[in-house]
């Protein structure tokens, strides 16, 4: 599983038919020491309902395809849920919503 933030959509008319219907957004990996976005923007499909500029987790290989909305489709990256906060070693890295 990969921590990433959603930077954008991919919008495909033309498509492989198990793809019809599915969202594709933009996401890039984010290093869970730093909380910092590091390497490259990749596909991946939104089986949640994540927006731009949330932080997600992704699972990819054959794990992208074990969702109720992925299963039996040609893909290699999933979004599987939206982060609301991170702890790490006791300490509070990220939080969606700060009171």
């Amino acid at each position: 599983m990969q921590i990433a933030r959603v930077k954008g959509t991919v919008v495909s008319t033309n498509k492989a038919e198990r793809l019809n219907g599915l969202k594709l957004l933009l996401v890039k990996p984010i290093d869970i020491e730093t909380f910092e976005e590091k390497g490259n923007v990749v596909v991946a499909i939104d089986a949640i309902g994540a927006g731009e500029g949330e932080v997600v987790m992704c699972v990819g290989g054959s794990s992208s395809r074990l969702t109720g909305v992925t299963e039996g489709k040609p893909v290699d990256q999933t979004i599987i849920a939206i982060i609301d906060s991170v702890d790490l070693e006791g300490k509070r890295i990220f939080e969606k919503y700060k009171a």
